[in-house]
């Protein structure tokens, strides 16, 4: 694949936005709705147990994992590692750590309009083997990016755009409400893993 355009975030933020084809983000909205009948109600976190609430998080969920054979899955899956290649190069400490890969289930969302991930989270809240969040933005959206509270930067859902971020406490964050239109996200971890 040939050298992914950058999105301009600080530095200092530790967050890196890199432009995957819009053609697979086209795919697995597809995938997404050739699969609707096996999406479920988003859950959070809380008290720690996994819970549906809309007030908190109003999105269909599909699951999907990163061995499975499709086509959307696989051109993806290339894509990602392409954006991560040059996270990399950008914060070159990270080849330096131990082994981190994409091990679960990662995660197709929909958001009706009005719908988001609406309050302030991160996304390792307990003891876990979390390294890296990323999530690109399947479609473009005014105003339906997401807001980063300390960073004080707030992306721009566009369509392609695969950011990834450190999971802890420092990059809290939660989506932007688009009152007007729907939105779709690819998003999932990057967990560290025995050699």
């Amino acid at each position: 694949m040939v050298k992914l355009k950058e999105h301009d975030f600080p530095y200092e933020s530790f967050i890196g936005g890199f432009y995957i084809p819009e053609k697979i983000c086209d795919d697995l909205i597809g995938f997404f709705k050739d699969n609707y009948i096996d999406a479920t109600p988003g859950v959070i976190l809380k008290d720690g147990e996994e819970q549906v609430n809309d007030t908190m998080k109003e999105s269909m969920d599909l699951p999907v994992s990163p061995y499975d054979e499709n086509n959307a899955n696989i051109e993806f899956i290339s894509a990602l590692q392409s954006a991560l290649n040059e996270y990399q190069k950008k914060y070159k400490m990270l080849t330096q750590l131990g082994k981190y890969t994409l091990t679960s289930n990662w995660n197709i969302q929909h958001y009706k309009a009005g719908g988001g991930y609406k309050f302030w989270h991160c996304e390792r809240a307990s003891n876990n083997t979390r390294l890296l969040v990323w999530m690109t933005y399947l479609n473009d959206v005014p105003d339906g990016g997401t807001e980063f509270l300390y960073q004080k930067i707030t992306s721009p859902a566009k369509k392609g755009l695969t950011m990834f971020w450190p999971t802890d406490w420092t990059h809290t964050h939660k989506g932007q409400i688009s009152k007007d239109h729907e939105k779709y996200i690819a998003t999932g971890w990057l967990d560290f893993v025995d050699d």
